[in-house]
């Protein structure tokens, strides 16, 4: 089934977490996570199988950060293509029949002008450059997430849109402050969604900075906005430290699933996990929803 009819028809599951995950399996704080499609190919095959086993739709390709910008910031020589072809290949093995593989990106590590190096145009063709690698291997669907700058969800699109003609989902990361919730640049849910919409999004919504109960309001929001799916990727709550500075999310998986289902109550389409997320939130979200 085409996904954008699945996620008309039957709605659909993301992943989870693939970096707070990885962090438990021992990558260091200065270390691209995607530098492990070609490290440890084995632990982030056996990341998404265990997310599709727990009944994942789809599973996210380890290219977040995979882009040329990023991955020189992170010191990464090996080449933008062998990191981003091989995490869509190791992606793709682990899938099974009716279920998907999405393309991500997001990260350039850099912002953009005026506040940062990066030009618009940059931006553009950096994100075309990776999309590019990711279309080859044969990716269902591209999602850009875990993005603060509006300007950068619109360069990603537009990069996407040069070298594909798959769907694009876009997510976007927000604050909730006194007034209601905004991008870290001001940007409110309806001027933003609207913005994507219009620069040819298939699915437009919200992920990370948050936990799962205060996304409810976030999503009910965002839904009453636009007419066309959303998708909604909470956190495990917000991070917090142990005594011996052990970072650890505080919802379990039912309190998350719970709230999860009161997000799919309000019409949205599209859910799963952001950070602190694992295959167990996944499992406890389908078996309650």
């Amino acid at each position: 089934m085409d996904i954008l009819e699945k996620v008309r028809k039957e709605g659909l599951v993301f992943d989870g977490a693939m970096g707070s995950i990885l962090i438990g399996k021992g990558i260091t704080g200065g270390e691209a996570s995607e530098l492990w499609n070609l490290k440890h190919p084995d632990i982030i095959m056996e990341i998404h199988r265990a997310y599709y086993d727990a009944g994942s739709d789809v599973a996210c390709a380890n290219t977040y950060g995979a882009s040329a910008i990023k991955l020189k910031k992170m010191g990464v020589t090996q080449s933008v293509e062998e990191v981003n072809r091989t995490g869509v290949k190791i992606a793709r093995k682990a899938c099974g029949k009716g279920q998907y593989v999405a393309g991500e990106l997001g990260s350039l590590g850099d912002m953009l002008h005026p506040m940062g190096p990066v030009s618009f145009n940059e931006a553009v063709d950096c994100f075309a450059h990776q999309a590019g690698f990711l279309e080859d291997e044969g990716v269902d669907v591209f999602l850009i997430e875990t993005i603060f700058d509006i300007n950068i969800a619109l360069a990603a699109i537009k990069a996407i849109q040069s070298v594909s003609e798959k769907p694009v989902f876009c997510s976007l990361t927000f604050k909730k402050m006194k007034k209601g919730f905004f991008t870290i640049f001001g940007n409110t849910p309806k001027d933003s969604m609207k913005s994507l919409v219009d620069a040819g999004a298939s699915v437009v919504g919200a992920n990370c900075s948050m936990g799962s109960k205060t996304m409810i309001d976030l999503a009910g929001e965002i839904k009453k906005e636009i007419d066309i799916p959303v998708i909604i990727m909470p956190n495990a709550g917000m991070p917090e430290t142990t005594k011996d500075n052990a970072v650890f999310y505080p919802e379990d998986e039912t309190f998350f699933a719970n709230n999860i289902k009161k997000i799919k109550g309000l019409g949205v389409e599209v859910v799963g996990g952001c950070c602190g997320t694992t295959p167990e939130y996944i499992k406890k979200i389908k078996e309650i929803i």
